[in-house]
């Protein structure tokens, strides 16, 4: 089968023919029919050393963890519940499916999980991926393939909201309108956000933000964000999420907050980065970190877009077949109007 593979650092990736996977008892092999090129996996390829005890990405390893497919063939302990043909996407990484952590829906902190595209265990760069079964969720005929593909980062954006325990009325602050940073606005405009401000340096990014929940916008390239965000809502916002995850980033959401704020750290920064603790200690922040999602989180973005309740569509802005690929990747590391950019399969 056809799969971009990365080769080393600084290098695009390659289009190779690689085995296709075969199912364990409990997985399932998806044909990919769509999946997002996420900023994680741009980072992934360009940096070595991580820090922070994240290995580097091994040559040969394919990426790509959001992603929808349908069902080709399913391992002996599966075939009672999922039939060839079935649509479904799944959580990227295939844990025990058993334990306490995998029942609560919280399999990412399962100690048996592998997760995908660091090597291990391939990702839906390809024509076919391996699933776990107990990870794998059905997609109702009400839920496109492209949209199916968009369930990962909108389980990112609602745990992120979910996490600022946000209430109807409140003012919101999202610093980068990247997919993220639009999948968090909807979600808080979706739960009762009076204000929802996104704010970006990328103006073309930031009047994106409007299809998605945001009230207003800012273009931090030109204007002051935290004078500007005073004007439109009275006062700094009660919540401020930092949806950029660069040095720097984090920061720029503790000066944003107010005495008594509340900060969602939702960005990945895979470099080592520098804060300033007294700033959020002389205003008593509560920072929250968030790592990835439930299974809830995936359950409930279906059920959302099933209804016609959300709608994300506008995030993707381009989709590409795997001769375009390496190129279309590597666009993405510069500055781009670009949002979410798709691979469908030739």
């Amino acid at each position: 089968m056809k799969a971009a593979v990365f080769k080393a650092v600084g290098e695009p990736l390659a289009i190779e023919d690689v085995a296709v996977p075969e199912p364990g008892p409990s997985d399932l092999i998806l044909k990919v029919t769509a999946c997002g090129i996420c900023g994680s996996d741009l980072h992934m390829t360009d940096v070595c050393d991580h820090g922070g005890g994240m290995a580097p990405l091994p040559p040969g390893a394919v990426m790509g963890h959001e992603f929808a497919g349908e069902v080709v063939e399913a391992g002996r302990d599966a075939t009672a519940d999922w039939r060839p043909g079935t649509r479904a996407c799944a959580l990227p990484y295939i844990a025990c499916g058993a334990c306490a952590q995998c029942l609560a829906g919280n399999g990412r902190w399962c100690a048996g999980s592998t997760y995908m595209g660091l090597g291990k265990l391939a990702g839906a760069y390809a024509e076919y991926v391996r699933v776990g079964a107990f990870e794998a969720l059905r997609l109702p005929d009400g839920v496109d393939d492209r949209a199916g593909a968009m369930v990962e980062p909108l389980a990112v954006g609602l745990h992120a909201a979910g996490k600022a325990a946000l209430r109807p009325g409140e003012t919101v602050l999202v610093i980068g309108a990247g997919p993220i940073g639009l999948a968090i606005a909807l979600w808080c405009r979706f739960f009762g956000a009076r204000h929802v401000v996104v704010s970006d340096l990328v103006a073309d990014r930031v009047a994106r933000a409007a299809k998605f929940g945001a009230t207003d916008g800012i273009d931090a390239a030109s204007e002051n964000a935290v004078g500007r965000f005073k004007r439109i809502a009275g006062a700094r916002p009660d919540v401020v999420f930092d949806a950029v995850g660069v040095p720097g980033s984090q920061q720029l959401a503790m000066d944003a907050a107010p005495a008594g704020g509340r900060v969602v750290v939702a960005g990945v920064c895979m470099q080592p980065d520098r804060i300033l603790p007294v700033k959020a200690v002389t205003k008593e922040l509560q920072v929250n970190y968030v790592f990835m999602y439930l299974k809830q989180d995936f359950a409930f973005a279906i059920d959302m877009l099933d209804q016609g309740r959300i709608d994300p569509s506008a995030m993707i802005t381009d989709t590409v077949g795997f001769d375009g690929f390496p190129q279309a990747f590597e666009a993405l590391k510069t500055p781009t109007t670009q949002c979410k950019v798709m691979l469908v399969p030739d």
